[in-house]
């Protein structure tokens, strides 16, 4: 019997005719070790060799940041395919492949909880849905999140993860930038916080728009967030860009994030700048 058979059969955390190479390991994108499945989903799917955070989706981050019994809000109904726009595939087409593959109904899920027993309302957004665009249905989430914030009267954390705009709609799919910008509006004029998690990637549209206008901004190590991309940048100025930029400790150093938090911690750093920043019932 092989070594690897040998380790296949003394895992008890996994059915032994599911048990494959493929289930078994994780070759880690930034330093190309081998790491259990096990281990890289119990560090929150952070490489314990060389710390590269890998992406995760909503289901892992509402799991890890709120406490138990939070509520996920109903995804809003947007009109699909508004433009009838087909490339290689169908748009209608596409959204099928996307759900299918996430569980996700678009690309930006709410949920009602809160942490440490202080309420808040959190919004992700999830790369795996046709790379996280912002659609007309991750506009009307991102309202959405926000009227659910004013409503209970707490804060709004969303963590971001985008391409940018989803070119299937066009026009309609930058109208979400003002119409963001707006509802960001509306919950200061409430008075209440307004916090952006980064994660990687987050460009393009999402950047230009509601994952920069935050209270507070926060990223995690090694984040990418820019707007157009560095070759895009370099051939356009004809210089060649500094070392690690747009990455996420590249920008908090030239002040444009305000800390950059290991995915470990951001939980009781959320917890604590929310304190912060929420005002406090008189005793």
């Amino acid at each position: 019997m092989s070594w690897i058979n040998r380790v296949r059969n003394a895992l008890p955390f996994m059915a032994k005719k599911e048990t494959t190479a493929e289930t078994l390991w994780h070759k880690c994108p930034a330093c190309a070790e081998m790491i259990f499945i096990k281990e890289w989903e119990d560090n929150l799917s952070v490489c314990p060799r060389c710390d590269h955070h890998g992406r995760i989706g909503p289901s892992e981050r509402f799991e890890h940041i709120l406490d138990a019994g939070f509520i996920l809000l109903p995804t809003p109904h947007v009109q699909e395919d508004p433009l009838k726009f087909r490339d290689s595939k169908r748009y209608p087409d596409r959204i099928k492949a996307a759900r299918t593959a996430t569980g996700d109904q678009d690309a930006l899920i709410n949920a009602r909880g809160a942490i440490d027993d202080v309420p808040l309302v959190m919004g992700v957004q999830n790369f795996a849905y046709m790379g996280g665009s912002m659609g007309m249905g991750v506009g009307a989430a991102f309202i959405q999140g926000v009227n659910e914030a004013i409503a209970h009267k707490c804060p709004y954390v969303i963590f971001t993860a985008a391409g940018g705009a989803r070119m299937q709609e066009g026009i309609l799919s930058l109208m979400q930038m003002p119409r963001s910008t707006v509802a960001i509006r509306k919950l200061h004029a409430a008075g209440l916080p307004y916090i952006v998690v980064l994660t990687d990637p987050t460009t393009g549209g999402v950047t230009a728009s509601y994952a920069m206008l935050g209270d507070i901004q926060i990223a995690e190590p090694n984040a990418l967030i820019g707007f157009a991309g560095q070759r895009v940048i370099e051939s356009t100025i004809r210089e060649k860009l500094p070392e690690g930029f747009q990455r996420a400790e590249y920008l908090l150093e030239h002040g444009m994030l305000d800390m950059v938090v290991h995915r470990s911690d951001l939980r009781d750093t959320l917890a604590r700048v929310i304190g912060y920043l929420t005002p406090r019932a008189a005793a």
